[in-house]
């Protein structure tokens, strides 16, 4: 149990005494005891601001409340507890408790960041979901990076994930893909053809014409035409489907479910209408089939089957998110771009008509991302002449500085994606700056071996007691808790901004801490306390899908 976790019990066990005795008058049910580090040192090692929260509750005034449950704790934990300002608590720690947690991590090596299962239920988290149409782009590339960072949080913090993409292969986009391909193939084989007004003109499906020709030649162009539609179309799904997953391979994004849309349609799209007929949720008119959303908060009621029998995007979505219930998931969670804000009250209209807690479909949506190179906007790719595809961005600044900026901010905010500072070798770099940080720890123990001095037994860390080696250590026993919170607020961001600050308190003690040159104890200590922050760079930057080099 970590420290904080034990002061945490001091507390509600101290609590349960004063309401055991009467001293407070317990009238409903009690928060959890939560617990903060303070801003600044003199505040102590953790703060709770519980009676506050409680006053209402005891109908008590917070500092009453503070003063009773201090006087009830025994614990051999604290030097001292303050009572601050209206009814803070303020723990200072005894400097033992410090290093016997420190002492449990080093201990624990490198499962040092892995919490403890949860052993609760399996949560589906479905992102980047794009049409298999063509490339990625870099707005997708944002989905990727949040989606695969959040699944690392989430598992790492103990629960239960399943990751999934739902492959849209069916319906229009796939028929304009389809024409699109055949009209480059018949062209690059030296047929005159009128290109399809609404076809893809990208130069990537000029690229899947050719790679198709490459490996069949013109073998297809004196079949019937619906029947070379037939087989281009299959052909450039697939190569479309390749393109897509070595994108995302690059990017390190790995999917545990690739979902098809056709596997929906038509059977479980019908089945999904019909059991909405008999609950009262389909309604027909001027020959559609209409969702009667309003009833549960949507604008207005949406079309699920058109007159024509053709159904529409929604009645696959309802039938694939039916499905995902139908599969256990106890918790769905989607992310999408910000542009669907209004699709989210009518899939959860559809789940409540059938029966399914439409809490439990969770949507993050992401915001838009632009991209600036010497303070100008980039807006077109200069190859493709379109969206600035992900594998441009990858070429150009890499992927570990394009993940990171990815995940600098709230997926709900814009994001200003500067070029010029992915691309920059220098501490202005937030992700340079980090991996420095690590290659110097891997750089300090090459040096430390060469000159004979090596971990070995139990090191003393009672001898570090400098102002930069208790803020290393104090910012070492904050990154349980910052998986935990990036976890239950889906917020990669709070681990872009961790590692950070991580690797600037290090800089702070390689600044003031010699290893060589000082007596033997504290250096082995001083390694031992280097072995936790090495790990914990390169744990963080895993979760973020960013690589930690030992040499720069």
């Amino acid at each position: 149990m970590q420290t904080k976790d034990k002061i945490a019990a001091v507390v509600k066990a101290a609590v349960e005494a004063a309401m055991n005795d009467g001293a407070l008058k317990f009238s409903d049910a009690l928060p959890e005891v939560a617990l903060e580090v303070p801003p600044k040192k003199e505040f102590g090692d953790f703060a709770t601001n519980f009676a506050m929260q409680t006053a209402k509750i005891f109908r008590t005034s917070p500092r009453k409340i503070a003063e009773e449950i201090k006087a009830r704790i025994t614990s051999d934990l604290f030097e001292r507890i303050e009572i601050a300002g209206a009814g803070f608590m303020n723990f200072y720690l005894k400097p033992d408790v410090i290093y016997r947690e420190l002492k449990d991590i080093y201990d624990a090596g490198e499962n040092f960041g892995c919490l403890p299962n949860k052993n609760n239920v399996t949560i589906q988290i479905e992102y980047v979901s794009a049409n298999p149409t063509g490339l990625l782009h870099v707005g997708h590339g944002r989905g990727a990076a949040a989606g695969s960072a959040i699944v690392n949080i989430m598992r790492a913090a103990g629960y239960n994930v399943e990751s999934e993409y739902y492959i849209n292969d069916a319906g229009n986009q796939m028929d304009k893909l389809t024409i699109s391909v055949n009209a480059r193939y018949l062209e690059l084989l030296g047929q005159k053809v009128d290109f399809p007004e609404d076809g893809y003109l990208g130069a990537d499906i000029i690229d899947t014409a050719k790679r198709i020709i490459a490996r069949h030649g013109d073998k297809f162009l004196n079949l019937p035409e619906d029947e070379r539609l037939k087989t281009l179309g299959e052909l450039a799904y697939a190569d479309k489907m390749l393109e897509l997953q070595d994108d995302l391979e690059k990017f390190r994004v790995h999917f545990d479910v690739w979902f098809s849309e056709r596997t929906l349609h038509p059977d479980k799209i019908n089945a999904a209408i019909e059991v909405l007929k008999e609950k009262g949720g389909i309604y027909e008119k001027d020959g559609a089939l209409w969702l009667a959303s309003s009833k549960y908060g949507d604008d207005k009621d949406r079309v699920v089957v058109r007159a024509n029998g053709e159904a529409t995007y929604l009645a696959a979505d309802i039938a694939y998110h039916k499905n995902k219930f139908e599969r256990g998931f106890g918790e769905l969670i989607n992310l999408w771009g910000a542009d669907h804000h209004g699709y989210v009250a009518r899939v959860k209209a559809a789940m409540s008509m059938l029966g399914y807690d439409a809490d439990k479909l969770k949507i993050i949506f992401l915001q838009m991302v632009s991209l600036f190179r010497s303070g100008e906007a980039v807006k077109m790719s200069k190859r493709m002449g379109t969206a600035i595809p992900l594998r441009e961005l990858m070429e150009e600044v890499g992927t570990d500085a394009a993940r990171y900026f990815f995940l600098m901010r709230s997926t709900e905010s814009q994001l200003d994606f500067d070029l010029d500072l992915a691309k920059s070798q220098s501490a202005d770099n937030p992700v340079y700056y980090i991996q420095y940080a690590h290659a110097r720890i891997c750089s300090i123990f090459r040096q430390t071996k060469e000159a004979g001095l090596e971990l070995d037994g139990e090191p003393k860390f009672s001898l570090m007691n400098s102002t930069s080696e208790i803020d290393l250590i104090n910012k070492i026993f904050e990154y349980p808790d910052e998986i935990e919170k990036a976890a239950t607020e889906y917020a990669p961001q709070r681990i872009a901004r961790y590692v950070y600050d991580l690797a600037s308190t290090f800089s702070a003690f390689y600044r003031d801490c010699r290893i060589l040159g000082v007596e033997k104890d504290l250096a082995i200590a001083r390694l031992a306390l280097l072995k936790i922050t090495q790990h914990t760079i390169q744990h963080a930057l895993s979760l973020l899908g960013v690589s930690a080099p030992e040499r720069m």
